[in-house]
């Protein structure tokens, strides 16, 4: 079976200029480089990552896909830039001339305004990213669906992705509007959803118990050909670890049968992201 993990970081604390993570983190407040993945992804038969991002700098974009030139088992990089800026195209057009590009990343989750994503002020820079070819990943917490729902709707041609099932709200048990707003967005042929980040949202002595409800949702409104597998690393140390979610993921697909396993651990990510 091919693995692909669709979702990992790598940062340089003394780049980041006091952003998150904090100290109190202790267990991610340090360089991650892909030395620090590679025997992971060697242990668990894991062929290639996505590397995204985790900084709204462009500078941060650059400095992964030079990471990425010389990391083989790095396939893509999901980068950022500003998509409201008056030269967003044109910045677009520079980031996308990079073969290792294949996505953008606005970190929704962290700005004030819920709909900004319905801004139409963004129609050229999403319109440059349909040009170009390139995906959007959306990371939002449940709050930002709606908004999202009328983006993905307005671009049916660009392929989307919602980052860690748009972190439902597991440590509560509860679903809110998560779980309809999640099947109108499934709705969507162009849309698709990692399961990524779930642990990270779980109480810290989680169970996969506690997981199967929003996993089997994610399943049954976007089906296995548009739920792509992601480790979040090195997020996920923050809740057990890579071995850990990877083996919680395992238990919670082994229902399906190994043709839809295999796309969900591998093939989906190969498609979506259009990787060599």
């Amino acid at each position: 079976m091919m693995r692909i993990d669709a979702h990992q970081h790598c940062w340089q604390l003394a780049a980041r200029a006091g952003s998150w993570p904090p100290p109190s983190l202790a267990a991610i407040y340090r360089d991650f480089a892909p030395a620090d993945l590679a025997p992971l992804l060697a242990e668990h038969g894991v062929d290639g990552t996505v590397l995204v991002q985790s900084m709204p700098l462009e500078s941060d974009t650059d400095w992964m896909l030079a990471l990425a030139e010389k990391t083989a088992f790095i396939r893509a990089v999901v980068g950022w830039t500003d998509l409201l800026a008056q030269d967003a195209p044109e910045r677009i057009a520079r980031l996308a001339a990079q073969p290792l590009l294949k996505g953008l990343r606005p970190m929704l989750q962290d700005l004030d305004d819920d709909a900004w994503i319905g801004d139409a002020r963004l129609a050229p820079a999403l319109d440059a990213m349909v040009e170009h070819g390139l995906r959007f990943d959306a990371l939002v917490l449940p709050r930002h669906l709606p908004a999202l729902l009328q983006m993905a709707r307005a671009y049916p041609v660009l392929p989307i992705v919602i980052d860690h099932a748009a972190k439902p709200p597991i440590l509560d048990a509860a679903f809110g509007n998560w779980r309809e707003d999640m099947a109108q967005l499934a709705a969507l042929p162009n849309v698709h959803c990692k399961m990524s980040g779930l642990v990270t949202e779980a109480k810290p002595q989680w169970r996969v118990e506690d997981l199967r409800p929003y996993v089997s949702h994610v399943l049954a409104v976007f089906g296995p050909q548009r739920v792509i597998w992601g480790s979040d690393w090195p997020v996920v140390d923050l809740a057990g670890g890579y071995s850990a979610w990877l083996a919680a993921s395992e238990t919670l697909l082994a229902h399906l049968p190994e043709a839809q396993r295999e796309r969900i651990f591998g093939l989906n990510a190969v498609r979506f992201y259009g990787l060599e």
